[in-house]
C-alpha cells in the first residue's frame, strides 16, 4: 500500500490500494480512516498505526478481528491456495504499485515465517500485522 515506499501510508495510497482491490473508498472516507488510526498525528499510518487499523480495536468483538485480519490475509493469497507465497506477495506488491523482486518477497516472508516452509500461513501472518 506504500506506493512510495516512504514508509507510511497516505490516505491518497490507502484510497488507490482499495480501489486496486475492488473496493471504492471515496476521499472523505480515506481522509476519514487516516485521521482516525493516525495515532502521532502526521497525516500519515506507520506501520504500527496501520497495523492496529486492520486489527481493529476493543468496539470489535475477537471474532470481528479475526474476520477482518482473515480478510487482509486473502488479499495476499493466490487463488486455491491457503498461504502467503512469495509469488503471490509478489502480485500484491504490484496491483498496488510497489516493484519487488521475487527475492526481496522471499527475504521479506522469511522475516515472519515461523516454521520455515518459505510461506506465511494465517497464523504467521495475523502475528505479523499485531506486532
Amino acid at each position: 500500500m506504500d506506493a512510495n515506499r516512504d514508509g507510511r501510508i497516505s490516505a491518497e495510497e490507502l484510497k488507490k490500494s482499495f480501489n486496486t482491490l475492488g473496493d471504492q473508498l471515496s476521499d472523505e472516507e480515506a481522509e476519514a480512516t487516516v485521521k482516525l488510526s493516525d495515532i502521532d498525528g502526521d497525516g500519515m499510518l506507520d506501520f504500527e498505526e496501520f497495523a492496529q487499523l486492520i486489527k481493529g480495536n476493543d468496539e470489535f468483538t475477537e471474532e470481528e478481528q479475526k474476520r477482518k485480519m482473515m480478510e487482509a490475509f486473502r488479499m495476499y493469497i493466490d487463488e486455491g491456495e491457503d498461504c502467503i507465497t512469495p509469488r503471490s506477495l509478489k502480485t500484491m506488491l504490484m496491483k498496488l504499485g510497489g516493484l519487488r523482486t521475487s527475492d526481496d518477497c522471499l527475504v521479506m516472508i522469511k522475516a515472519f515465517d515461523l516454521n520455515d516452509d518459505g510461506v506465511l500461513s494465517f497464523d504467521e501472518f495475523a502475528l505479523m500485522m499485531m506486532r
